[in-house]
């Protein structure tokens, strides 16, 4: 359902509420406070966060602890961090009364209705892609902001003090329905692919594709760039959009490492900084992207040599005593650890899989297991146990190790121990960090720290912002 809004002083006078005191709730706070700055508010937000907001002074905000469903549905709007599910009880229950809840994203689209976006999705690869997508941009000459899920909120970006001419904006499953729901048709859209994921917040397999595919099939963008070679993008009908596929031989594609625009070559990608066939294929989602704006992109092509590679997504920490440490902490599907595992089949290799249970299937991962395995497989986590017990009988009639760690650092010193001075030690989870850490962030800082190496030189997400 759109919420009409075309602007955030249309909330004036109305009873609004903010749900969530991370980056994104405090973006939140003060743009809202920006435009209104003698709205009344109340935040929703953990008691831990409570000391925080009191710190502000703002005597127009009022904090609460405890968000129940009567108390949410004493709003008319409730400005919700992303993390929150919009289906949980309390939530369904107040929007039953007539509370409406939006996001961030949402408010900052009802602002910049004649931006000129291109919003990236997808279950894997969207922050590489879309971080790809502003390198070239800028490289090209055009003045690009990044932003949104990949560690920028938009409404930080609220009122910048340049005016880009391009937007790369990530969007989560969480944020692909903001979009829908601000009213606001973003330029391009581009849709990497479709695996199952936070099923905990969506609930079902069936309402996670449903509200990732919102950003095409209600925000109805001016163009739709989706894989050729994902079946649930495949058979999408986009009766509202210009659609141009990649992955496909008449437009951007890849045969073999080389990169082609239809029949014609274009360039080798084999040692582009792009770790991993599946990242250079995202190269011709970027691509097509930059012709959907009506660029040059076989121009634009060979900037991708001089891309900075985002931390935690396959980065190379380094090799010490023989062994080589990859972080690919942001893996959160065991579809990004096969991906992972894929890069380095020609190495021997000691994978470390398992977090947070989101009740994801591992059938398709054990399965690829009996074809092709690492030397070693080490189980953690919340969902480690279930992970084992699949793989199990499959360890015992093949060569490759598998044990059971009782959190990360047991889990290095057991692939260690598996590799015996040769090949790599790769993190690269399928799972949510949730439980022993924040977010897939702090599980990669850790890991650096584990492995000897410094975390503060290997977390920082080069180019966010406008440049």
């Amino acid at each position: 359902m759109r919420c009409s809004l075309h602007n955030i002083r249309q909330l004036e006078g109305k009873r609004v509420a903010l749900w969530g005191w991370g980056r994104e709730g405090r973006a939140a706070y003060h743009a809202l406070r920006s435009r209104l700055p003698e709205q009344p508010l109340t935040l929703f937000c953990s008691p831990d966060e409570a000391g925080d907001a009191h710190a502000l002074g703002d005597t127009r905000l009022l904090v609460e602890t405890t968000a129940t469903a009567e108390a949410l549905a004493a709003f008319d709007v409730v400005v919700k961090s992303p993390g929150i599910s919009p289906y949980r009880a309390e939530a369904v229950a107040a929007a039953g009364q007539g509370t409406r809840f939006i996001g961030g994203t949402a408010l900052w689209f009802a602002e910049h209705a004649e931006a000129r976006t291109i919003c990236v999705t997808g279950t894997k690869g969207k922050s590489t892609t879309t971080a790809l997508l502003a390198h070239l941009l800028r490289a090209g000459g055009r003045v690009t902001a990044l932003a949104g899920n990949i560690g920028l909120p938009l409404l930080e970006l609220l009122d910048p003090p340049t005016s880009p001419e391009f937007w790369a904006i990530e969007l989560s499953s969480y944020q692909t329905g903001d979009v829908a729901d601000s009213g606001v048709r973003p330029e391009v859209a581009v849709a990497l692919n479709v695996f199952p994921e936070h099923l905990d917040w969506h609930g079902s397999q069936t309402r996670y594709v449903d509200d990732k595919l919102r950003l095409l099939t209600e925000a109805r963008p001016r163009v739709a760039v989706l894989n050729a070679n994902d079946a649930t993008l495949a058979s999408l009908a986009l009766p509202d959009c210009e659609v141009r596929w990649f992955g496909r031989e008449d437009g951007w594609h890849l045969r073999d490492d080389v990169l082609y625009r239809g029949d014609t070559l274009v360039m080798n990608t084999v040692t582009l900084p792009l770790p991993g066939l599946h990242n250079r294929g995202n190269l011709c989602a970027v691509l097509t992207a930059v012709e959907a704006l009506g660029l040059d992109a076989v121009a634009f092509a060979p900037h991708a040599a001089s891309f900075q590679p985002l931390p935690h997504r396959l980065q190379t920490l380094g090799t010490r005593d023989g062994i080589t440490y990859v972080n690919d902490s942001i893996s959160t599907t065991p579809h990004a650890s096969l991906a992972a595992l894929e890069v380095f089949r020609d190495r021997r290799v000691a994978i470390l899989v398992g977090g947070h249970d989101r009740g994801i299937d591992w059938t398709a991962f054990a399965e690829a297991m009996q074809r092709q395995a690492p030397a070693a497989i080490v189980t953690m986590g919340q969902n480690g146990p279930r992970i084992h017990a699949l793989l199990a009988p499959i360890a015992m009639q093949s060569d490759f190790r598998l044990t059971a760690a009782d959190g990360l650092a047991d889990a290095l010193t057991q692939a260690r121990d598996a590799l015996a001075g040769d090949g790599v030690v790769l993190l690269s989870p399928g799972a949510p960090s949730f439980g022993p850490y924040r977010d897939y962030v702090a599980r990669g800082r850790h890991f650096a720290e584990l492995t000897g190496f410094d975390p503060d030189m290997i977390s920082a997400i080069p180019g966010l912002g406008i440049a």
